[in-house]
């Protein structure tokens, strides 16, 4: 395999990578020690299990095993709604480990699962890898883990599209027992337009040549993964660069890294032709009635503002938080602050509860840009150490 169709191999594997592998010839070493020297003052170590009070195996329709876990607090009646979270492509449930706890810590029941062919999910016929399977897959877990009750949904990227997909085959759904959904660095259509970061020309290449170079690889994840096993820092560089657009410790960029290279190439490469055709923006108007989260960041390779701007746009009094100096992986850098919209997310829907239908403002929601204080201390938290090692060395 030659060093540019490995190169390749390593931005499409890691998604938004891209747009490190346009310029990594002019990356300076410097460069690559400075912000490895920065994470690792974040940290190195972190625990990221969330032990569940139960986890399931929930058949799909086609047979595939879905890997489910359930936290339910012990006093729990039914009363109040299951949030149900849905990551997305590459990613596991694990990336849900920080706003899994603090709704755990709030006395909410938390269900998360692994989508097909992702983490320990099972995998399915490659035909079966579409948004709209997704979409099926999501109902059949509701009828399993949540038949009755309330419903908070919440999806990242492709998990944000599997609830679209839901929502356009179950609008009853939506109506009767969606209180409120949360719409996370994801796009309802267009995603043709994603240019990595790199412009359009070179974008709009990556896009052409990805999915070709995934399938042409995939059948050989041995060898990528003994290439991967021997540029560990360079891949946690591509990693951090194309995932996240503040600081964030190492521990948090190495966790990032399992699940995306985690992810069989057989898996990806099968799933690429859904996501440049996925188009569900007619589906957003059954989210109308429903209090609405559109959350993302203002440095997102890959869903930028225009995406969440086009969904804000469709349902009238969606909550638009637009984050500065975010990237598309926000719910780990950006952890604390994506915990406490959910838990208002939650409020609303609790507050609205029973008011159907819900008087909505004729236009798109607010739009709110929040500099997040936490980047201003992982900044002040890095920069010492970083100082220290320099004069040390």
């Amino acid at each position: 395999m030659s060093k540019s169709r490995t190169d390749v191999l390593l931005g499409i594997g890691a998604g938004v990578a891209a747009a490190g592998l346009a310029t990594v010839g002019a990356v300076a070493a410097d460069r690559l020690w400075r912000d490895r020297k920065q994470a690792e003052a974040l940290g190195t170590e972190e625990d990221f299990s969330v032990l569940p009070d139960e986890t399931r195996v929930v058949v799909a329709d086609d047979g595939v095993p879905l890997h489910v876990e359930i936290n339910e607090p012990a006093d729990w009646d039914g009363s109040g709604p299951t949030v149900i979270l849905c990551h997305g492509f590459t990613l596991d449930l694990r990336c849900w480990v920080y706003q899994r706890r603090a709704l755990i810590e709030a006395g909410h029941r938390v269900v998360v699962w692994d989508l097909r062919g992702h983490g320990n999910s099972g995998e399915g016929d490659t035909e079966a890898y579409n948004i709209e399977q997704l979409g099926v897959d999501l109902s059949r877990i509701i009828r399993d883990v949540a038949p009755e009750g309330d419903l908070i949904l919440g999806g990242h990227s492709m998990g944000g599209m599997t609830i679209m997909a839901l929502a356009e085959a179950e609008p009853g759904l939506f109506r009767d027992r969606v209180l409120g959904v949360a719409l996370i660095s994801t796009s309802a259509g267009g995603l043709h337009r994603i240019t990595w970061g790199l412009g359009s020309l070179l974008g709009g290449a990556v896009n052409r040549v990805g999915p070709s170079v995934l399938k042409g690889v995939s059948p050989h994840q041995e060898l990528v993964d003994s290439l991967l096993r021997g540029g560990r820092e360079l891949r946690e560089f591509f990693v951090a660069r194309g995932s996240f657009a503040s600081p964030v410790s190492l521990a948090v960029v190495r966790l990032t890294a399992d699940m995306i290279f985690g992810t069989p190439l057989t898996v990806m490469s099968a799933y690429s032709h859904t996501l440049e055709d996925h188009d569900k923006r007619e589906a957003l108007a059954n989210m109308v009635g429903q209090e609405v989260l559109v959350f993302n960041g203002d440095k997102d390779a890959l869903t930028s503002a225009v995406h969440s701007t086009e969904i804000v746009e469709a349902i009238p009094g969606a909550e638009h938080v637009f984050v500065k100096d975010a990237g598309h992986i926000i719910m780990l850098e950006y952890p604390d602050l994506l915990a406490s919209e959910l838990l208002q997310l939650i409020g609303r829907g609790e507050r609205c509860r029973g008011q159907q239908p819900r008087e909505v403002p004729a236009r798109g929601g607010s739009r709110h840009t929040v500099t997040d204080l936490s980047k201003r201390r992982r900044d002040l938290q890095a920069r010492p150490r970083q100082r220290r090692s320099r004069q040390g060395a």
